[in-house]
């Protein structure tokens, strides 16, 4: 049986969540640095994130049915806006648990348990980003490039971390490690936001950017039996884009004719737009319905 290149990476990613954890969690209960701590609390909210990001794109992949026509490119969305929202209570609890231990005054222990936890997490996300990206290229996955953003903030926390615990064990700069802490947290938070705007643009059926609408446009439209193209729509689920447009034909034409010419259109659209899901309707000439749009 063969496994599709994002559940792959969605398999990947739980594996290196669990190593994570267990690693981290070592580390936290040695040290005791909030900036490890927090480390350990992101990874454990990775996990989960990671296990939502494996349903997404295992329901996403399955193929149309008669309940949903157009696929379950969407569940992709749903796992993004979910690992947003575990991402951003993560960030919360970091910063407030940091804060706290910087008004204590509270300073970490056995430094060097932390760094070399930290060293290795380090390598291991470093390994899951770069196979992420492979994977975004190659199937354009929004919950695997959302579960990627976990892992990118997970560069700059272990680093983070390692520069904490040297900062305040070895130069003695007391409240480095709770700062880390913070700064971890609002990265987070950076990061939540910004993967949360491509979810919510899935759900809510936003349009492809205007120059992919353009070239496509350009593509249909040169036809040369083509009167027109108006009333173009287009969306995209998951891994999977969809584009409705009607054209204007000579009102003249055959049904045969018109269906020939649409073949035609078509044809030339999957080359030069491969995978994307394409509804063309032919009018006669000059034709609008009601609510219809005089342009693609």
């Amino acid at each position: 049986m063969t496994i599709a290149p994002n559940v792959r990476a969605g398999l990947a990613s739980v594996a290196v969540a669990i190593s994570l954890i267990a690693l981290k969690g070592y580390a936290s209960w040695t040290t005791g640095s909030a900036a490890m701590l927090g480390s350990l609390a992101d990874s454990t909210l990775d996990l989960i994130a990671s296990l939502v990001t494996l349903w997404g794109v295992r329901l996403a992949a399955t193929p149309a049915d008669r309940h949903h026509r157009f696929g379950h490119g969407k569940a992709e969305a749903i796992a993004a806006f979910f690992q947003v929202v575990l991402i951003s209570l993560s960030a919360f609890w970091i910063i407030v648990h940091s804060a706290e231990r910087l008004i204590a005054d509270a300073a970490p222990t056995a430094a060097e348990a932390g760094i070399a936890v930290s060293l290795i997490a380090l390598v291991l996300t470093i390994a899951l980003v770069a196979y992420q990206r492979r994977v975004i290229r190659q199937t354009g996955s929004l919950a695997i490039g959302t579960d990627k953003v976990h892992y990118q903030s997970d560069l700059l926390l272990n680093i983070a971390v390692i520069a904490a615990l040297l900062v305040e064990s070895a130069a003695g700069v007391r409240g480095a490690d709770a700062v880390a802490g913070i700064g971890i947290g609002l990265w987070l938070l950076h990061g939540a936001y910004r993967a949360s705007r491509a979810a919510i643009d899935q759900l809510m059926d936003r349009e492809w950017p205007e120059e992919r609408r353009r070239a496509f446009a350009e593509v249909a439209s040169r036809h040369p039996e083509l009167r027109g193209i108006h009333n173009m729509k287009t969306r995209t689920a998951g891994g999977d884009d969809f584009v409705q447009f009607h054209v204007w034909v000579d009102p003249a034409m055959s049904l045969g004719e018109a269906h020939r010419v649409m073949d035609e259109v078509e044809t030339k659209l999957r080359v030069a737009f491969p995978g994307v899901d394409i509804t063309i309707h032919p009018e006669p000439e000059g034709h609008l319905d009601p609510g219809e749009e005089n342009h693609p």
